[in-house]
């Protein structure tokens, strides 16, 4: 999916989410997030330094929302070429989806997202836990540097981005429901957003 087309997470949901699939190329258990790249839905390139992630309550409706809304998503950015901007057609079509899956728009349907991967960052991915970005990214640090089959110049580029994401505290989750939220979703949710980072 093109880069362009996502608005930018805070820095440590990016982070969280390039750690978990750093992780994940190197055999570990976030099986779903294949590959290191930034998280699941598009942007506009004029927002890729967008402020900070306005933190909301979830409900189960917008997690269903977003759940349903993927594969149409996805059929419309699978087709853009990499790193390249939206044309207004690209954009009316993502606000039409959104607005389908009970959006107000397709900013609204991002937000949702931004604040899903804010706490997904958080999730153990063996354990199916919220342990904390911080803690997380440490574990991934571990199973990287006790790997002996990944190659060296892989290896030092993963620990090089996980130690950059600890340099970077983790905004506070304001809605500490969506925690449990999350975690009754998390398999359906790592499916449909992971399977992005493939």
């Amino acid at each position: 999916m093109p880069a362009l087309l996502r608005p930018a997470l805070t820095a440590l949901s990016v982070a969280c989410l390039l750690s978990a699939a750093s992780f994940a190329s190197s055999g570990a258990a976030f099986a779903q997030a294949k590959q290191q790249a930034a998280p699941t839905q598009p942007t506009a390139p004029a927002q890729q330094q967008a402020p900070a992630l306005k933190q909301i309550a979830l409900t189960d409706k917008q997690l269903d929302g977003v759940l349903a809304a993927q594969n149409d998503m996805d059929a419309i950015t699978e087709k853009l070429p990499e790193n390249a901007a939206p044309d207004q057609k690209v954009i009316a079509q993502l606000e039409e989806v959104a607005k389908k899956h009970g959006f107000a728009s397709y900013d609204d349907y991002n937000n949702v997202v931004d604040n899903i991967s804010l706490v997904i960052g958080g999730f153990d991915p063996a354990t199916k836990k919220y342990v904390g970005p911080e803690a997380v990214i440490k574990a991934q640090i571990a199973e990287i540097q006790a790997d002996k089959k990944m190659p060296a110049k892989d290896k030092k580029e993963a620990l090089d981005e996980l130690n950059e994401a600890l340099k970077t505290p983790a905004p506070q989750i304001e809605n500490k429901g969506n925690i449990d939220l999350v975690g009754k979703y998390y398999d359906k949710l790592v499916a449909a957003l992971g399977d992005e980072e493939n």
